[in-house]
């Protein structure tokens, strides 16, 4: 994976050239998840399709973090009441072993 360039960097090129930010952070995405084990991509390409949805979304960076944190709050809630109270949930397919 490529160095992420500091933070004075990112902000210079955030506000110079939004378009080579966007092409920096999906390449930097992509790498990630190219990283990860094989069969979490196709869950971290969905939750990423979802994440650049609420981007496009947004009227402007600061929209688009309220947009994002709103998000997150909303998973950790469904996260926490998932560990709360389990049996709410839909069970878990059991599969055979081969």
């Amino acid at each position: 994976m490529h160095s992420l360039p500091d933070f004075d960097q990112l902000v210079q090129l955030a506000t110079t050239d939004p378009h080579q930010f966007a092409l920096l952070r999906q390449r930097l995405v992509e790498q990630a998840i190219a990283q990860a084990a094989p069969n979490m991509q196709p869950r971290l390409q969905a939750q990423q399709s979802h994440i650049d949805r609420l981007i496009s979304h947004a009227k402007n960076p600061l929209h688009s973090n309220i947009l994002l944190q709103q998000e997150l709050q909303r998973q950790l809630q469904r996260f926490s009441q998932a560990l709360q109270s389990p049996s709410a949930q839909q069970p878990a397919k059991i599969l055979p072993f081969k």
